[in-house]
């Protein structure tokens, strides 16, 4: 049920972009991140796209939730509602953006790009850019990002891997030839790297020294990023107007939540429209607790690493003849990514729950990886047949036995089924979000209220 009252609020805000995977825009983000809060501001953090990894950065950074900003999960009144949501009441919202500022879905798309978040949430755009190796040339670079499209919404831009030297220099001309605000640089800091797996980043909890490499990037951009030109312009942008959106409050249910180190990926938003719908969320962990939560009424196994804490997970023997017991007696149950390799026979030569017939193998690169559109084959915990949800897929282990209860199908045409489904339980390597259809996160919530209403009957 949609709410009709037009609101509008003031997000000072801005996007911080890149010219491609790898230019430093991550960097930037967070350096600002930590020099903005150790000024005293209160901070909010985004993401573009569907990334869970650098939302943990940012919740490292400025100690609260990160919101992710998908526009193939999220219409445009979601964007923007999400937006508002986390950053209302900030001094300022720092988003980062997703690949390459125009890259999108396949090779000649720019939906679900940085560039399309820009232009449906007003948000103005700094653009950061690879210095190294080049001169003048960077300016020709940046021109052709300014030209692409009549309204490119980038405003300023930051030079990455660049000297104090080669920037005063072309500071001036960037700003006389192009006509937008040089905001800095940032020179290349060896002690201040971010290591990568094949994932991407490693996650926060797992930096070496990740408090002395963010005080090291934020003492850096204190000294040559512009950050009152960068707060000036967040404050310029436009109010944001949404539609607000009328969540039913709903009898209390306890979902139980797996958090460790193998198991981490959660989009926050996601959850946190299962708490404003009444529930309470009672983590725990695979690897150090005995057996899940007592009293619960739903599980959700999100995705993660298991198969870097295969050993622990395997010995964990009481945590898996526990999973297995609640999934297979019918407790709700949500299992993505390596939530689902967990609940499989064997995570490579290990033992795993066992709850889903077949193993998970390495196939040594991406499996599927990307945006799919879900659809029921048929009726089941969290839908009808006919019924879907936006989703996507980031991984490199695959599974013997990937299951047929949903037929995925990418842009491109191409599809397969994929996701065991019962009337209890949603395990598979795609993995969505509940306000890409709040009907998903409804049908889980009754579920979960049909164990608890069954649990009292048997009393």
């Amino acid at each position: 049920m949609t709410n009709t009252l037009q609101k509008a609020e003031k997000v000072n805000r801005v996007l911080i972009a890149g010219t491609g995977s790898g230019c430093g825009k991550t960097t930037a983000a967070i350096a600002l991140l930590q020099a903005l809060k150790n000024r005293g501001m209160d901070v909010s953090a985004a993401k573009c796209g569907p990334d869970y990894i650098d939302p943990m950065f940012h919740r490292s950074v400025i100690g609260a939730p990160s919101t992710n900003l998908d526009s193939y999960f999220f219409d445009e009144n979601t964007l923007r509602l999400l937006l508002a949501k986390h950053g209302a009441n900030a001094d300022i919202t720092v988003i980062e953006g997703v690949m390459g500022y125009y890259d999108g879905l396949g090779l000649t798309s720019s939906k679900a790009s940085a560039y399309e978040i820009a232009s449906l949430t007003d948000s103005p755009v700094i653009l950061v850019v690879n210095d190294r190796g080049a001169s003048l040339s960077i300016l020709a670079q940046i021109h052709g990002f300014l030209s692409f499209v009549k309204n490119s919404c980038i405003k300023g831009v930051i030079l990455n891997n660049c000297s104090e030297r080669v920037y005063a220099s072309l500071k001036a001309e960037i700003e006389s030839r192009l006509g937008i605000r040089a905001l800095g640089y940032l020179p290349k800091l060896e002690d201040a790297q971010l290591e990568s797996r094949h994932l991407g980043l490693i996650t926060a909890d797992e930096v070496t020294d990740l408090k002395l490499k963010l005080e090291l990037l934020a003492s850096q951009a204190e000294k040559s990023i512009d950050l009152d030109g960068i707060i000036e312009l967040a404050r310029s942008a436009a109010e944001l107007e949404y539609t607000p959106l009328f969540i039913e409050k709903c009898e209390c249910v306890r979902i139980a939540v797996a958090r460790d180190r193998a198991f981490c990926f959660y989009y926050e938003d996601s959850l946190s429209l299962l708490t404003a719908m009444g529930a309470e969320l009672v983590p725990f962990s695979p690897i150090d607790d005995t057996a899940i939560p007592s009293s619960v009424h739903g599980l959700y196994l999100g995705g993660g690493y298991p198969e870097l804490y295969a050993a622990e997970l395997s010995e964990n023997i009481s945590m898996r003849e526990s999973i297995k017991n609640a999934v297979m007696g019918g407790l709700p149950t949500i299992a993505e990514c390596g939530g689902f390799m967990y609940l499989t026979e064997r995570i490579g030569a290990l033992p795993a729950v066992g709850a889903i017939n077949g193993g998970c193998f390495d196939s040594g690169r991406l499996q599927r990886f990307g945006y799919v559109s879900l659809t029921a084959k048929s009726d089941n915990m969290l839908c009808k047949a006919g019924e879907g949800i936006s989703a996507h897929e980031f991984h490199h282990w695959d599974a013997e036995n990937c299951g047929s209860g949903f037929t995925a199908e990418k842009t491109v045409g191409r599809w397969w089924d994929c996701v065991h489904t019962t009337k209890t339980l949603y395990a598979g390597f795609p993995h969505f979000h509940f306000y890409a259809n709040r009907g998903f996160a409804k049908s889980f919530y009754d579920a979960c209220l049909k164990r608890k209403n069954g649990e009292k009957n048997n009393v």
